[in-house]
């Protein structure tokens, strides 16, 4: 049986690969190895041409709803000069990238980098294509490349009144040499890119054609329900199976030692099973943990005498000594699970030395390395097939369920098994969001200028536990994220961070320290704004230099009150909180205009909320992403928290870790302004700046701060939408 440590090092490899690999340049478009057949000529292993025009683009990522899976192929489709309505999108695979020394690069879906990190080599691999199909064509008609035009999938030649489709050029394209460089066209000649496109595999999910992991469904297919010690690193001490064993349905109850695992022939029946096993958990050491220790673990860290530090401009101590106004205030976050609406599900079949997956994975290359590592076979010798998500949010990149349903493959070798989790076991058995403590002291000076800030956060590295990598300096990033980075013009800035793990595990949650951080340094600039009797708005202006690094906070600031019409009179008893920050490559801001009535119910008139991306690759795509991030991160506002008594996270089913209903769903206004010369990432950022906007702007209502999340902590409720059902 593997452990835990060695399956994080068999995922540290495979990404440790794919930094080497994109420093490499094997992002270059190769003209593939296994040809299709000479009815499918292949021009690169991102760009195939059917005889009918056809045009087959590869995406070589996990689409779990973000939609990339049509902005990445529109990239492609953009320098191929395509018809995107001849275009055809299909995965790519980890081991045809294993196969291929990894041509597709890095496939995982985290960290909202698919079109930042992608979008080089992927318009190559169009402007490739092309130049190889306007070859084709001049070589056919005896003419200069020169003289020839693509454009919708056709090339011509102008002078003589020829044109070839693609589909007619194909074959003799892909016999020629790929040009090692070819020139990228210039944004304002794109006609594809910037266009609000349609998501390609839309229509297949109205109608239930797409596949998710959790329809996987093959011949002789075995069902586990597994559960694991509820108190985190615990282990099984005993199991009597006596009970379920002879029951219908079941073939074996397995102890692996740190879960159990019923197998039978349909799900419902292993699950139900399973709650009739009598199994006594080895709780360890932390069967007496509680969140109330843990915040004293935390608020310990805070008053460290040495702490590390992240950033340190001039000298904050002694600044904050001489100041005429003196600000403090501590701001927290919780634990928080990612609840996706898919719970963890992977399939795997061992048939002697090979190994196939079906897994809902944002990270397939990791779930092929784990998988063969916990087989014990060759990595060549695995497959993982492409899967629709149903939701990932971080949790899908870390392979402890593949190791799980491998573990439980191989004990039923010969037989596909499908692993399920049940929610219960998804929310309890999570990588939660790092719960974060987090104080501020600001100095301002007479004329209400902040001339010093120093922020402290206590806090759980997920680099330093979940990934055993070494902390530069002692910092985590994620833990101290937006804060290192500040935009606005404070002479003297501290930084420093407390290392405070627990035994709670941790991971990456969408936006991870961006999801939180905002929260307090927006809420936190808001208390300043007051203490120096200045407009929110004004006072993050007049702290935003006015030079090269700060000009896109200024510029989507500006462009989201201006959209919001902040200064404009409102309703009595109607009240705007703003927030602005960047993360993931993006600049983001937001407005919301909140009243609260006299059973502390909040009612959200209007949420305004914008990015600057650089380029737009798809309008409809960010809209959605924005849209599906205001129900997220509401979710988590007033929701959202983890708790944990005698070791166990007490929250268990959407009963007590409460989702977003249709009916409480505010108006959304997205603003996209993109300020061009870079590549940014959507998923992610647009949570940023939802949760200070909103809580500034119920803070100005209550006539309060609020310092802490969730709010129903506070006793506040998000006011149902009048004439919606849930």
């Amino acid at each position: 049986m593997n452990s835990p440590s060695v399956n994080r090092r068999h995922f540290l490899q495979v990404s440790s690969s794919a930094a080497a690999g994109m420093s490499l340049g094997f992002f270059v478009p190769e003209r593939a190895n296994a040809a299709s057949g000479p009815d499918t000529p292949q021009l690169n292993v991102w760009v195939e041409i059917e005889p009918n025009d056809t045009i087959v683009i590869r995406y070589a990522r996990a689409e779990m709803g973000q939609g990339s899976m049509t902005s990445a192929p529109m990239i492609i489709a953009e320098e191929l000069d395509a018809d995107w309505k001849k275009v055809r999108v299909e995965y790519a695979t980890a081991h045809e990238n294993l196969r291929t020394k990894r041509a597709y690069g890095d496939m995982a879906s985290v960290g909202s980098r698919t079109i930042r990190n992608s979008q080089a080599y992927l318009r190559q691999a169009g402007a490739t294509a092309r130049h190889m199909l306007v070859a084709a064509a001049a070589q056919q008609w005896g003419v200069p490349a020169s003289e020839c035009k693509a454009a919708l999938s056709k090339v011509t030649h102008p002078a003589s009144k020829r044109s070839l489709s693609y589909g007619q050029l194909a074959a003799a394209a892909a016999k020629l040499e790929a040009p090692k460089d070819v020139a990228l066209k210039d944004p304002k000649d794109w006609t594809l890119i910037g266009k609000p496109i349609a998501r390609v595999d839309i229509p297949d999910i109205v109608v239930g054609k797409i596949k998710y992991g959790i329809d996987t469904q093959l011949p002789g297919m075995l069902h586990a329900a597994v559960a694991a010690c509820p108190v985190f690193n615990g282990k099984v001490k005993s199991m009597d199976a006596s009970k379920v064993e002879s029951r219908r349905g079941i073939v074996k109850v397995l102890n692996m030692g740190e879960f159990v695992a019923v197998v039978a022939d349909n799900w419902w029946r292993a699950k139900e099973a399973l709650r009739e096993v009598a199994i006594d958990w080895d709780v360890g050491e932390h069967g007496t943990l509680s969140s109330a220790a843990i915040m004293a673990h935390f608020k310990a860290g805070m008053e460290q005498a040495e702490l590390a530090v992240a950033r340190n401009d001039g000298n904050a101590p002694e600044a904050l000594a001489k100041a005429a106004k003196v600000v403090e205030a501590e701001y927290f976050t919780p634990y928080l699970a990612h609840a996706t609406m898919e719970p963890m599900v992977c399939t795997a079949w061992l048939q002697g030395d090979k190994l196939e997956i079906w897994s809902s994975t944002q990270n397939p290359e990791a779930t092929l390395a784990v998988g063969a590592a916990t087989a014990g076979v060759p990595q060549p010798n695995v497959k993982v097939h492409p899967v629709q998500l149903g939701g990932g949010l971080g949790r899908k990149s870390p392979q402890d369920f593949t190791r799980q349903a491998v573990m439980i493959a191989k004990a039923m070798a010969g037989k596909p098994v499908k692993m399920l989790w049940t929610r219960e076991e998804e929310i309890q058995h999570g990588l939660y969001r790092p719960a974060s403590l987090m104080r501020f002291k600001a100095g301002l000076d007479a004329s209400g200028k902040v001339d010093a800030l120093h922020i402290r956060v206590s806090a759980p590295s997920i680099l330093a536990t979940l990934l055993k990598l070494p902390l530069p300096k002692g910092i985590d990033g994620q833990a101290v994220a937006s804060f290192n980075d500040h935009p606005y013009d404070i002479p003297n800035t501290l930084v420093d961070y407390a290392q405070r793990n627990t035994n709670v595990p941790v991971g990456f949650w969408r936006s991870v320290g961006h999801s939180q951080n905002p929260y307090g340094r927006e809420c936190f600039i808001d208390e300043l704004a007051q203490a120096a009797g200045k407009d929110p708005v004004a006072f993050r202006l007049e702290m935003l230099p006015n030079n090269e690094k700060s000009k896109r906070d200024r510029s989507i600031l500006e462009a989201v009150t201006k959209a919001a019409g902040w200064g404009s009179k409102l309703p009595a008893g109607v009240f705007r909180g703003v927030a602005e920050t960047e993360g993931y490559g993006s600049w983001t801001a937001c407005v919301c205009e909140v009243s609260v009535n006299a059973k502390n119910e909040v009612k959200i008139h209007r949420v305004v909320i914008g990015i600057d991306p650089g380029y737009a690759v798809n309008p409809d795509n960010i809209v959605a992403q924005f849209q599906g991030s205001v129900v997220h991160g509401l979710t988590a506002i007033f929701w959202g928290e983890n708790t944990i008594k005698e070791g166990r996270v007490e929250q268990s089913n959407f009963h007590d870790y409460r989702m977003m209903r249709l009916n409480e769903m505010p108006k959304v206004e997205v603003v996209i302004a993109p300020t061009g010369g870079f590549w940014g990432g959507v998923g992610e950022p647009a949570q940023a700046p939802l949760a200070p906007a909103l809580v500034n702007a119920i803070s100005a209502a209550l006539g309060k701060r609020i310092r802490s999340l969730p709010l129903k902590n506070h006793g506040l409720s998000l006011a149902r939408v009048q004439g919606r059902t849930a």
